[in-house]
């Protein structure tokens, strides 16, 4: 239990953010999630419409830090390397 005002404070502000980084952790993986059942679909035209709304969702986890930046640039690069070998 916290003991300082400061403390309370801060647990207060931590359980608000966990809630939000949840949220945005969610976000980030039912866009991989989508991402995949399109791929898994073959349908190259209904991946290449997702894929800009796909990739801004990652970036903008990556950019609040909920996900590393590298591993959501790798992410990206692989997905579009698959969607270039679709036929």
């Amino acid at each position: 239990m916290p003991n300082t005002k400061s403390a309370i404070r801060k647990v207060k502000k931590v359980k608000r953010q966990t809630i939000l980084n949840k949220a945005w952790k969610r976000k980030y993986k039912l866009a991989v999630k989508n991402m995949e059942k399109l791929l898994n679909k073959k349908n190259k035209k209904e991946v290449s419409k997702y894929f800009p709304k796909f990739q801004s969702d990652l970036m903008k986890v990556a950019k609040k830090g909920i996900v590393n930046k590298k591993s959501v640039s790798r992410k990206i690069s692989r997905i579009s390397k698959r969607i270039k070998n679709l036929k």
